[in-house]
């Protein structure tokens, strides 16, 4: 089970349904306490301008897990690797990092908050392997029913798709795949390639309030 950590010291709310932006606030830290009631709340930070912003898509994306696509190709792609769970979770971060390119957003107090999440057992790798090493892979926050996915990476052909798989079949065996809830904050076309749709944010409040209450499959 994961360890609750200290309450954060700063009054967060979630982002009301009709506000017109997806940044919904600025400010406060990355204190494992404010970071498990932010995704909580339907929050998830990334730096902006300098200091932390939370962010609520008016428009989210999220997997059904009866719906992710898994093509004969995909599998057969993803046969080809080692998955491990949590074995290399600060490379994969480091991975997802990609330094010095200019859409990243993964600085060094993510990947510091992030580790701490992790080793409080709320953050969590999926690692693709093969024999010359790590892959690629993704990693997230899990809370109950919810996977809050972050981000990924490849260094061989379809490492992440691997991962992806393997987060996918994890989720749907655990139970109640139709009340799960795979986060993949913003739909871009891969996301698309993979099954993920859009649902406004009072829908995604909703399926959040009902995922929370599920066990969480990495416990």
């Amino acid at each position: 089970m994961p360890a609750e950590p200290p309450g954060t010291a700063w009054q967060l709310v979630p982002a009301a349904d009709d506000h017109p932006s997806d940044l919904w606030a600025v400010g406060g830290d990355l204190e494992p306490g404010t970071l498990v009631a932010a995704y909580r709340l339907g929050l998830f930070p990334m730096p902006v301008e300098g200091v932390v912003g939370w962010f609520s898509p008016r428009r989210r994306a999220v997997v059904p897990l009866d719906g992710a696509r898994r093509s004969r190709t995909l599998r057969r792609a993803a046969a080809g690797y080692e998955i491990r769970v949590d074995t290399a979770f600060r490379e994969i971060v480091a991975g997802c990092a990609r330094p010095g390119a200019p859409e990243s957003w993964i600085d060094d107090s993510i990947v510091e908050a992030y580790a701490a999440l992790h080793e409080l057992g709320w953050a969590h790798s999926v690692e693709a392997w093969d024999d010359a090493g790590l892959a690629g892979g993704l990693y997230g926050v899990a809370i109950g029913g919810l996977f809050a996915a972050e981000s990924m990476f490849h260094t061989r052909t379809d490492a992440s798709k691997a991962a992806y798989v393997a987060l996918v079949e994890r989720l749907r065996a655990t139970g109640d795949a139709d009340r799960r809830l795979l986060d993949v904050q913003w739909l871009t076309a891969h996301l698309a390639s993979l099954g993920a749709v859009e649902i406004d944010r009072a829908a995604y409040g909703r399926r959040l309030d009902d995922a929370l209450r599920l066990v969480s499959p990495f416990t």
